[in-house]
């Protein structure tokens, strides 16, 4: 896609998106960590169900890892594969008091680092809780990109790269809220509403 087309199709999304952002509830870097954690293969509306009973009593890595993995699955059963999650979430709060002082670490790095965080779970954690600039690349991100040639890639990191490369560092983590949006709301998987997409005319999807 061309510099100018790439700022157009910036224009639109921001004119139509603006103010869009991260759908898991939270009130904290951890919430939001254990939150994103939850969201793999569920949606943000199954997850902010089951954390707004979770985080009432298990908020913080001190009270969570008080349960057990059988006593967190059952309360985080509905968001799939709890038992994975569970494990991780418990495996992740144990690390963050040991080596963190019970805080959520502020880099790539650290966070990759922790058990169930990979890139995607870390650019949420990043942009939304400590205001870096960064990219999250869930399905939407990775479908919408494709489909207009924003960026192209086989791989939810090859995509991250190139949206980073294209994209003004500054405009990072609104870009990223405004195309799970436009993935949620007419770039959809099934049954893309081309013919209602103010992207139309910059997409090599609709135009091929």
């Amino acid at each position: 896609m061309k510099k100018q087309d790439i700022k157009e199709v910036l224009r639109v999304l921001e004119e139509r998106y603006k103010g869009a952002k991260c759908a898991l509830d939270h009130t904290s870097p951890y919430e939001l960590l254990v939150a994103t954690i939850l969201s793999a293969q569920c949606t943000d509306v199954r997850v902010n169900q089951v954390t707004a009973e979770l985080f009432e009593k298990y908020n913080t890595p001190e009270a969570m890892t008080s349960l057990s993995e059988e006593e967190l699955g059952e309360k985080i059963k509905s968001c799939g594969f709890y038992k994975n999650k569970s494990k991780n979430i418990l495996e992740t709060s144990r690390r963050l008091l040991i080596d963190y002082k019970g805080q959520v670490p502020p880099t790539m790095e650290e966070l990759t680092s922790l058990p169930g965080v990979g890139r995607k779970t870390a650019n949420v954690v990043l942009s939304n809780a400590f205001g870096v600039p960064a990219i999250a690349v869930d399905t939407h991100v990775f479908r919408v990109s494709n489909r207009l040639g924003l960026a192209k890639g086989k791989t939810p990191e090859e995509v991250e790269e190139n949206l980073m490369k294209k994209l003004p560092k500054n405009k990072w983590s609104d870009t990223h809220h405004y195309l799970i949006y436009h993935g949620r709301q007419i770039c959809k998987a099934r049954k893309p509403q081309c013919e209602e997409c103010p992207l139309a005319p910059y997409c090599d999807y609709f135009n091929e």
